[in-house]
């Protein structure tokens, strides 16, 4: 079943590919789980089908990269990308779309947690797997607020409709 709004959300765990050591952070891919992330924060999270694809790259994340301040300025605290990738991979791309320290780059390797969305695509016939869907959702202490999937194109998941939604 497909989460919605005033759902909360699943139970899981995203990798993130850490650039500097910090405490409780060490250099690489660090697991975290999604419900200690989210607790006490408003977080504006987008799904997409797969790092370094082209329109992830064209548009998606770099309109995130680019309205993040005016997305914290409605009181987001932090903006994701979460993708059916490894957290090296989603790294790299993260430093390629010079997203460090801006939007975090969350791996989903085995689509555990888009499966529990209920966000899961089956993206075989590219020779892709499973992938996530794309879409956007605000997070407000771990209950979606709002949500956006999108039905085959890219008009809903944006950053420009997240900024509109928060008003």
């Amino acid at each position: 079943m497909t989460i919605k709004i005033g759902d909360r959300l699943p139970e899981g765990t995203l990798s993130e590919f850490i650039e500097t050591e910090t405490e409780g952070c060490s250099l690489g891919p660090n697991t975290f789980n999604v419900a200690d992330l989210v607790k006490g924060k408003k977080i504006v999270i987008f799904g997409l089908p797969g790092a370094f694809t082209p329109t992830c790259s064209a548009k998606h994340v770099p309109g995130y990269v680019q309205h993040a301040a005016e997305l914290k300025a409605k009181g987001v605290d932090e903006i994701w990308c979460i993708s059916v990738n490894d957290a090296f991979v989603m790294g790299a791309w993260g430093r390629e779309q010079k997203a460090t320290g801006i939007v975090r780059m969350m791996a989903d390797g085995n689509a555990a947690f888009s499966k529990a969305l209920g966000l899961d695509a089956d993206f075989s016939k590219f020779g892709m797997g499973t992938r996530s869907q794309r879409y956007s959702m605000l997070v407000e202490d771990g209950v979606v607020k709002q949500l956006n999937v999108e039905q085959g194109g890219f008009e809903v998941s944006n950053a420009e409709t997240m900024l509109k939604q928060l008003g």
